[in-house]
């Protein structure tokens, strides 16, 4: 359920076989270099849900697809490092619709973030994922009814959920997957640094390290 929804592309054509034995491999690392300054601009939008403080100095982009079901695996391991880091990182998401359905859920998202019911509208359909977010028989009309429940205002989400913002905010997302090359669901970037080597548990080593490097503490 850890390894990630890969975007849903045409497979591409079989790669020529090299005879030559490969060279010892390095060993990997857990986060890549900083992406440049141009990419690094893609990473946070206007619209882009924000949880922690806004002006944390270790900052986790999220690139998920509510439909994902390692998106929803991850979820408490982002909501544990926001309680052991409250006042150090702030998680931005970013909407990856790589799934059928999922472009719906995320106007929905959009809507209950303009509410004040982001947080607690994306908990409750990553809890309720099977009821709405299946591959095969997507049933997006389900989500409405999980973020009622939620607390959101449905008659307004309907409206926010159709105007040009919400477009607007789904085209920016798609073309910042394609700058930054995005091909799964949940991708991290930590401080600018892409999360190489995913697992909870390096999720949370790289952002303590991070943390610490902001506090100018050493772990």
């Amino acid at each position: 359920m850890l390894a990630g929804c890969s975007r849903q592309d045409p497979a591409p054509p079989p790669a020529v076989v090299d005879a030559t034995p490969p060279a010892p491999a390095a060993p990997p690392s857990d986060a890549g270099a900083e992406i440049s300054p141009e990419l690094a601009a893609r990473l946070i939008r206007a619209h882009s849900p924000v949880l922690g403080p806004a002006h944390a100095p270790v900052t986790i982009v999220e690139f998920l697809d509510p439909a994902c079901e390692a998106c929803a695996a991850y979820a408490p391991v982002l909501r544990q490092i926001e309680l052991v880091h409250e006042q150090d990182v702030r998680i931005v998401v970013r909407f990856a619709a790589f799934h059928p359905g999922s472009d719906q859920a995320i106007r929905l998202l959009d809507a209950a973030r303009r509410q004040g019911k982001f947080e607690p509208t994306l908990d409750a359909l990553f809890a309720n994922q099977e009821a709405w977010a299946s591959h095969q028989a997507p049933n997006p009309a389900r989500a409405w009814e999980i973020a009622q429940a939620a607390g959101v205002d449905l008659a307004k989400a309907r409206r926010d959920a159709a105007d040009d913002q919400a477009s607007t905010a789904l085209r920016v997302d798609a073309e910042d997957i394609v700058a930054l090359k995005v091909e799964r669901t949940p991708t991290f970037f930590i401080n600018g640094r892409p999360l190489i080597n995913y697992s909870p548990d390096t999720l949370m080593k790289v952002v303590g390290e991070e943390v610490a490097r902001a506090r100018g503490t050493t772990r």
